[in-house]
């Protein structure tokens, strides 16, 4: 095996990947289905259908697990691409930001990272200030850049673009987030989040734009 892996090292980092791969699509079911604490590594090797045995091989323990399923999450954020043009009107930026916005928050079983996030953050707060950091705040500070630009060419008027810009992603969010994260709703339809980010859209210019 050792001799194989250091004739063919690609085949091996592939299969290896694609191990990886199998045993989070496992633990995130898990997690999604019993909760950060009901979920085990015996639970998680079965879903993934591993041995437990592999399944320490690739992690320490499920901290570990679900550490690397919010690295997914922040790389799923980070990889949607938003036209934050310094050049192109407010208008049309913020619509299309706030809907691209929502499909990532809003999406089926997209909630059950935040979800298990919000319920174990009290006890491990690394984990929450981690999860915030890699995708909530990241956006902020993306749409944040985007909202200087436009005061510096005199189209809005902002005092503050990182309380603006958490304005404006909390107004997206109006009565479609909340219901959806806690299973009180389905995910939104693309009408109702059309709809939302319309209304947030006039709203946030009815404050900030200068003209």
């Amino acid at each position: 095996m050792v001799a194989f892996a250091k004739e063919h090292p690609q085949v091996v980092h592939e299969e290896d990947s694609s191990k990886r791969r199998q045993i989070l699509d496992g633990a995130r079911k898990v997690f999604m289905d019993l909760g950060f604490d009901g979920a085990s590594m015996g639970e998680i090797a079965r879903a993934a259908q591993v041995s437990k045995g592999t399944l320490y091989v690739y992690f320490a323990d499920k901290c570990a697990l679900f550490e690397a399923i919010l690295e997914q999450e922040a790389l799923q954020h980070g990889q949607v691409v938003f036209n934050f043009d310094p050049t192109r009107d407010a208008k049309t930026t913020l619509k299309e930001f706030g809907l691209a916005y929502l499909h990532l928050v809003c999406r089926p079983g997209g909630g059950s990272a935040i979800r298990t996030v919000m319920a174990i953050a009290e006890r491990m707060p690394d984990v929450g200030r981690r999860y915030y950091g890699r995708v909530l705040d990241k956006s902020i500070n993306r749409l944040s850049s985007y909202l200087k630009a436009r005061v510096a060419a005199g189209d809005l008027d902002i005092d503050d673009c990182d309380l603006a810009a958490s304005q404006f992603m909390e107004l997206c969010k109006a009565s479609l987030f909340l219901p959806f994260v806690f299973q009180a709703a389905p995910a939104p339809s693309e009408q109702r989040m059309t709809e939302v980010v319309d209304s947030a859209t006039r709203m946030f210019l009815a404050a900030y734009k200068t003209t």
